[in-house]
């Protein structure tokens, strides 16, 4: 069969879990026969605003829309006409069989509903609570709270400050960059985006700098939040009525984020648990070597939201002899939100941490094998992420935050341990513990854990696919608005 992966940005620039994900997924497809593609939103001011391109990435072919944010206001950042009327052209032109979304960023609900009109199924995995927040999906306010609850008039105020869309002088930045590129070859987005950001001093306030305090708002703020309250309200109820009624199955990795969007509105029968699958071929045989100091890592993107400053504070707030029977470096990409990287920087320095820069996927597996302690501090409610798994793989200890799709990953005492999230002092009693009693990591992975292999993924997602052709085969068209 033909298949279509939709998502928000892709390989190589985005080597996230949600991309990499659909990669390793996609690429299983392919292996067992079937023919694979994959239509990916891309922000790119260096090309002209919604013009599909098309290129390879090892073997599977990518088509990339580009959305430079020319938006009007916020209700298009998640019903966008114009996205849908590109991506239409696309369906008719590719016609795929199966249609699996990973994500909506960057594109709109419209999109889904085209896919409907023709008679095609959908499946949906849910790989964050983007269909909730609007603030990237996270889950996460302005200030650094954790939403616990949606509340649409908490929404309003939070996001006063979200940059959703292009001023008039940034739209025509963008117009003259891609035209430039186009007639020389020349490309100015990256330095130009990089001049824009020291402009606008984008991420100044990283996520956890202050805690969550109450703001008096001027009069036109209040308005405008109201204004916000208002199409997060309708936001809400859009996504709602008009996904649930066209997508044959959501997929959720991770139980708590199922139980997220049951409470949402997702009938029980239409959302599955499916956790996320990995490539294991790196990983199986890994050899695990040893040290006589404590070897702590972080692997991730060093971004607010991940919490590597938790994990900074909390070694610093070791003795410093105490440090100095382990070391903590921090593995991960320093291109992104410069404020925060500034800050994780300093810290540092300050504590005697390394900064190692970005793995390579080939780097993975090894590097894992020479680390004791795998410390996962995010702040939000992670799904499932695959570095957890892939410590799992390799019987890494791992020290994760007690929240959402980690701390269900991660079984005290069997392969590591947990500490209340954005507390450095609870996370610094545990590295503390760990670096006295290092045997007790020895004795974690008692028995031989399963992890789960992407080809099985591969397995499930073509049943599920034949089951939702046949089921759809059987029925009327569905009518979407």
């Amino acid at each position: 069969m033909r298949i279509l992966f939709v998502l928000h940005d892709f390989l190589p620039k985005h080597p996230a879990g949600t991309e990499i994900y659909t990669f390793e997924v996609a690429k299983e497809l392919q292996r067992r026969g079937h023919d694979v593609h994959i239509f990916a939103a891309e922000k790119d001011i260096g090309l002209p605003n919604l013009s599909v391109h098309f290129r390879e990435y090892e073997g599977l072919p990518v088509h990339e829309l580009t959305n430079n944010l020319f938006y009007s206001d916020f209700r298009e950042t998640w019903d966008y006409p114009h996205v849908v009327k590109s991506f239409a052209l696309f369906l008719d032109d590719l016609k795929p069989d199966m249609v699996h979304f990973m994500h909506l960023l960057y594109l709109s609900v419209g999109c889904v509903e085209e896919v409907a009109r023709r008679g095609i199924p959908v499946v949906y995995t849910l790989h964050d609570y983007w269909l909730q927040c609007a603030r990237y999906g996270q889950r996460i306010q302005s200030n650094g709270a954790i939403c616990h609850e949606i509340v649409p008039e908490v929404c309003g105020e939070c996001l006063l400050d979200l940059k959703f869309k292009q001023s008039r002088v940034e739209r025509a930045m963008a117009k003259g960059i891609a035209g430039l590129k186009e007639r020389t070859g020349l490309n100015l987005a990256s330095p130009a985006r990089a001049i824009g950001d020291i402009l606008k001093g984008r991420g100044n306030q990283a996520a956890s700098d202050a805690e969550p305090q109450a703001t008096s708002l001027s009069p036109d703020q209040a308005a405008q939040a109201k204004s916000i309250t208002a199409l997060i309200r309708e936001r809400d109820v859009v996504l709602r009525e008009r996904l649930l009624p066209v997508v044959y199955r959501f997929l959720a990795p991770s139980n708590f984020l199922r139980d997220r969007f049951l409470d949402w509105g997702i009938p029980p029968e239409q959302i599955d648990f499916c956790r996320t699958g990995i490539k294991l071929d790196s990983f199986e045989g890994v050899t695990r070597t040893e040290s006589e100091s404590l070897r702590v890592a972080f692997i991730g993107t060093p971004a607010p939201h991940k919490g590597v400053h938790v994990l900074l504070e909390a070694w610093g707030k070791l003795d410093a002899d105490k440090r100095g029977e382990g070391t903590l470096q921090i593995f991960g990409g320093l291109d992104h939100n410069p404020a925060y990287i500034r800050r994780i920087q300093q810290l540092s320095e300050q504590v005697g941490a390394s900064l190692m820069g970005p793995l390579k996927r080939s780097e993975v597996a090894g590097r894992l094998a020479q680390t004791d302690v795998l410390v996962i501090p995010s702040i939000w409610y992670e799904n499932s992420p695959l570095i957890i798994l892939e410590a799992i793989a390799t019987k890494t200890p791992i020290l994760v935050s007690d929240l959402g799709g980690m701390a269900e990953l991660v079984e005290p005492g069997v392969t590591g341990y947990r500490f209340k999230v954005d507390d450095s002092d609870d996370l610094a009693r545990v590295l503390a513990r760990l670096l006295d009693n290092p045997e007790e990591l020895r004795a974690l992975y008692p028995d031989e854990l399963v992890v789960k292999p992407v080809s099985r993924d591969g397995e499930i997602l073509e049943e599920l696919y034949a089951e939702a052709i046949a089921t759809l085969a059987s029925k009327p068209p569905v009518s979407a608005p």
